[in-house]
């Protein structure tokens, strides 16, 4: 069965999984080059996880999970302007009502983490390229801001402070 989603097809099948072995997915970019070049593109993939079942316990009581990870894909054009590293420090902040608001000005997504307004934590956001994205913000926050963001490598950067506008 192919299954195509927003530009991007796999093949997709039930593939057996053997005890210390792998298998391979291939992602095929349908989209003809149409995806944007001054910024990066964002996909989800969905793998379930399936376990087989010993036809020697199909009488026992037993309890089975099917575990769903959800992946980020990102598609990154070859020659952006900023370096990966120093997107993550372009990043503003400003409160309307209870709402704070992340502006990205970079062409890379931000996962931002570890989000604090004074001493209040607040919730985790991913930031578009050259977007915005909102979060809950409790009336008694301070006006200093901290955060950390997720890099390439899924490792958390340093923490970094804001200034709240």
């Amino acid at each position: 069965m192919v299954s195509e989603t927003a530009g991007l097809s796999s093949l997709l099948r039930c593939l057996p999984c053997r005890v210390k072995k792998e298998n391979t997915l291939r992602i095929i970019d349908a989209t003809n080059n149409q995806l944007p070049q001054d910024r990066e593109s964002l996909f989800w993939m969905n793998v379930k996880a399936i376990p087989s079942m010993d036809k020697s316990k199909l009488s026992d009581n037993t309890l089975q999970l099917a575990i769903i990870s959800r992946i980020k894909l990102y598609y990154r054009p070859g020659k952006l302007a900023l370096p990966p590293d120093q997107a993550a420090e372009k990043l503003t902040f400003s409160r309307s009502g209870s709402s704070l608001t992340l502006t990205n000005p970079t062409p890379y997504y931000l996962t931002v983490t570890e989000l604090n307004a004074g001493t209040r934590i607040l919730e985790n956001a991913l930031v578009p390229p050259m977007g915005k994205t909102s979060v809950k913000l409790p009336a008694d926050a301070g006006n200093t801001i901290t955060y950390r963001t997720i890099n390439d490598y899924g490792a958390l950067t340093p923490k970094m402070n804001g200034v709240l506008r």
